[in-house]
């Protein structure tokens, strides 16, 4: 490839790991990241942008003035985001709304003005909360797991696929994620607009300043580098709610394709995630997490859950893999390995960030 790519949020965790990936494939691309920085910790991946050719753009997708670029766009990928389903929660929704939604919308209006192909990344939160709550699960030593037999459609002991039932409150960063991808159909349907699609599950790796509210596998994993307490919350403080995880390197994995492959994946949506074969208990991951640092912490049992809280979601990524060929490859043990080494090099820096 040898097109103009632009990544909204590219000074992010997700963004960041893209745009250098996408630039160390295909050098003679030309990838510009467009982040408002408001994140903290965003602001450490700039020199890794610098030192990887990608071209950087202090902007918010809030502000259409900020969304000018004189040169042809070929695609975008929207990674900018709140990402946390405790945003607006006791609060005003104002930041989450503009940013997610509004944000997305002049995204599209630039991908329409460049005929720019658009890669959407969306949630697995775009699923109900109480829907999530009624499926069938049963109570392991370390986990809670799915049943064979479920009552609604797209669920199953492989997790949750993309036809699951959209019914019901999700939170109001889930919400404004659905009402992202309704708004980009009708793109589709009316300005010919070519987009694909990712609903992704739990994304973990280098470069991601997790906290309490989003991004749990690396506080996990930085809880126990510098000995922080946590705790287990909700479901009896028993720490077997349970997630999947998907290496950021298996999330480029898939985008490169769907890049290289527009043709074939334009107009579909994805649920992405690491599936059962790549999933976590926190009373498992904080075993992992033992078993790399050294170090063992106190974990506190509380028991009540908060508002949007699940006992489990496994993404059912068998849609992507028979469209594209793709499924993660990555482990939980290479993920948490990697993870670790990132702290370990970045200690000093990191420090303020990820112990807050």
């Amino acid at each position: 490839m040898s097109e103009t790519i632009l990544i909204a949020g590219g000074a992010g965790f997700v963004g960041s790991n893209l745009a250098c990936c996408l630039k160390g494939r295909y050098p003679d691309c030309r990838v510009i990241a467009l982040d408002n920085l408001k994140r903290r910790g965003s602001e450490l991946n700039l020199p890794w942008l610098r030192e990887m050719g990608v071209g950087f753009v202090h902007g918010d997708v809030r502000n259409v003035e900020d969304l000018l670029f004189d040169e042809p766009l070929h695609f975008i990928i929207d990674a900018a985001a709140e990402p946390s389903v405790m945003a607006g929660m006791g609060g005003s929704s104002d930041y989450l709304i503009h940013s997610n939604l509004n944000g997305t919308i002049n995204l599209l209006n630039l991908a329409v003005r460049h005929k720019a192909k658009f890669l959407f990344l969306s949630t697995s939160r775009i699923y109900p909360v109480r829907m999530l709550e009624t499926l069938a699960y049963h109570e392991d030593d370390t986990r809670f797991a799915l049943d064979d037999e479920q009552l609604h459609p797209g669920a199953s002991a492989h997790g949750i696929a993309e036809d699951f039932p959209l019914k019901g409150a999700r939170s109001l960063y889930g919400a404004t994620k659905l009402a992202s991808e309704l708004i980009l159909q009708e793109y589709q349907e009316f300005y010919g607009l070519q987009a694909v699609v990712n609903r992704c599950g739990v994304i973990a790796g280098p470069r991601q300043m997790g906290k309490i509210d989003q991004g749990v596998v690396t506080l996990w994993m930085a809880a126990h580098f510098w000995r922080k307490e946590l705790a287990y919350i909700g479901y009896r403080g028993c720490g077997k709610q349970v997630r999947d995880a998907l290496h950021i390197l298996d999330l480029f994995d898939i985008i490169d394709y769907e890049m290289n492959n527009f043709d074939s994946v334009g107009g579909k949506t994805f649920n992405i995630g690491g599936g059962s074969a790549i999933s976590f208990s926190l009373r498992e991951l904080t075993e992992a997490c033992e078993v790399i640092t050294g170090n063992r912490i106190r974990v506190i049992p509380s028991p009540n859950p908060r508002p949007g809280d699940i006992p489990i979601y496994i993404t059912d990524y068998r849609y992507a893999t028979a469209e594209t060929g793709w499924r993660p490859t990555r482990s939980m043990t290479q993920l948490l390995a990697d993870l670790f080494e990132w702290i370990r090099a970045n200690e000093s820096s990191l420090k303020n960030i990820l112990t807050q």
